[in-house]
């Protein structure tokens, strides 16, 4: 993969700023196009863009399609400007304007706007030919979609209790189903020709502002999802289609009893007898949205935590091998230049690292992992990077800069002044971390916006396996300093991560 020195911001769509509740693909995105370009950011790193669902809190890492794109962000401004919506009769519920994301208004918000704008297309066409050409062009995964979709909302999220026909997809019942249910399976697939036409005019806006998209696949996903269901076989399950095996992982950092998802292991021998098909049309619809993908979780392509269905935490689970070599040798065919950067969170073992070397990944360094442990030998610590590294200040799960440096060792606190030889504290600890990262050897250099700004643990988007409140970070207008561009371009010229005008 061909890298050039670069920068990037890490914000996630539904963090943008809206009126209407949620960030999404209209206005504000385009103005942070504009921020990121003018402050020298050439990257703009974004979350999962699939289906959310209030089962689980809305993460993006939890989702009913690996392929479909999450209605929740569908712009209104722009339905209105193509004549789909009239904003002046879609009243917004109460509490909608709250800083932070109310999924439930939200959604009932947005189903009531696009059940208008897909009456509203009926009634004009002006689309058709587009939308057919849509429909066309992801035949592979969109049909599926459509139909758990519409079955999802008759009968419920969890398929293998759906009547037998269904559940088992019979062909003839599946047929007359679409007959029946003609426009609600077309309205599934209206929505989702409105997400991607939405998202290629803003990648495409990007593009001519000098800003890529960095996208970030999940590994798993999950077992209420159109993909095990229209492809059980890809799956360990049971003979009533519920996981025999479920996905975690081990005691670590994060928690002491480690982390139960509960999502489905994969069957990999018959993935590989498959020629890895659905993987390589999964990692081809994000190549479609994305200039370059973070591959989530990369450790499990080397071995994967196995828990039986049924347990209450991770902690009785077994490492179990994966064909990763094979399958990125595999995966190169496909695509030779591997646009992809693996999750590297630490705690991995010598085959995770071979992986690594063999196919030569960028690999994260996350400062906040830096200055604990051996001074010398701690992978993190800026001198330990490479040209080919991926540095962060933080994640989407960790505390912000300002949040980690209040909750650190006093340790950990004097190891990192003495790294910089400056007087760090909890007012400037994000600008030092910042100015780190930018000036770091790793040829690209992600900072969660919240760093930029300079937010506390205020500015949390996740804390895995936590309670709480998760997703729901927003971004206020005022908070995007616009009023720093050149300041930050500066710093990102000095640094050699982007060029004078």
């Amino acid at each position: 993969m061909k890298t050039k020195r670069s920068s990037g911001i890490l914000l996630h769509i539904t963090s943008l700023h809206s009126k209407f509740g949620i960030g999404d693909l209209g206005p504000e995105a385009y103005k942070f196009v504009d921020f990121l370009s003018d402050s020298g950011y050439s990257w703009w790193q974004l979350l999962p863009l699939n289906p959310t669902g209030e089962a689980y809190s809305h993460s993006p890492y939890s989702t009913y399609s690996a392929f479909a794109g999450n209605a929740l962000m569908i712009s209104p401004e722009l339905l209105e400007k193509e004549g789909l919506a009239d904003l002046k009769t879609a009243k917004l519920p109460k509490g909608i304007k709250d800083k932070k994301v109310k999924f439930k208004p939200v959604v009932r918000y947005k189903e009531h706007l696009l059940d208008a704008a897909y009456s509203a297309y009926l009634q004009k066409q002006e689309q058709k030919k587009e939308f057919i050409f849509f429909c066309e062009k992801h035949r592979e995964w969109l049909n599926d979609y459509a139909l758990f979709e519409v079955l999802r909302k008759q009968y419920s999220d969890n398929w293998p209790a759906w009547p037998e026909e269904f559940r088992d997809r019979k062909k003839k019942d599946l047929e007359k189903l679409e007959t029946e249910k003609r426009e609600l399976v077309e309205k599934e697939k209206f929505i989702q020709y409105l997400f991607f036409k939405q998202w290629e005019d803003l990648l495409e806006y990007a593009h001519s502002r000098g800003v890529k998209m960095l996208g970030d696949i999940p590994f798993y996903v999950n077992h209420h999802s159109a993909d095990c269901w229209a492809n059980p076989q890809y799956f360990k399950l049971s003979e009533n289609s519920e996981p025999e095996k479920i996905s975690g992982v081990p005691p670590d950092i994060f928690s002491d009893t480690g982390q139960l998802w509960g999502t489905p292991i994969y069957h990999w021998k018959n993935l590989r007898a498959d020629d890895y098909s659905w993987w390589k049309a999964r990692l081809k619809q994000n190549l479609f949205l994305f200039d370059l993908v973070r591959l989530d979780h990369f450790r499990a392509f080397s071995a994967f935590w196995e828990v039986n269905a049924g347990e209450k935490t991770a902690i009785h689970g077994r490492w179990v091998k994966a064909p990763g070599t094979d399958f990125f040798r595999n995966l190169k065919k496909e695509f030779p230049e591997m646009p992809f950067i693996a999750e590297d969170l630490g705690s991995l073992d010598e085959d995770v690292y071979t992986l690594l070397e063999r196919f030569k990944f960028p690999r994260m360094k996350v400062l906040q992992f830096a200055f604990g442990g051996h001074k010398l030998e701690n992978p993190y610590l800026p001198f330990n990077h490479t040209a080919g590294d991926v540095v962060y200040t933080g994640t989407h799960d960790n505390n912000t800069c300002k949040g980690w440096y209040r909750h650190t060792s006093d340790k950990e606190k004097q190891h990192l002044k003495d790294y910089t030889s400056l007087k760090v504290n909890k007012k400037n600890v994000n600008k030092v971390m910042v100015d780190l990262a930018l000036k770091s050897v790793a040829w690209l250099a992600i900072v969660p916006l919240q760093d930029i700004i300079g937010l506390g643990e205020s500015g949390i988007m996740n804390v895995p396996s936590g309670k709480g409140e998760h997703w729901t970070w927003r971004v206020s207008p005022q908070e995007i300093p616009v009023d720093r561009t050149a300041e930050l371009k500066e710093q990102n010229i000095l640094y050699g991560r982007c060029e004078e005008n």
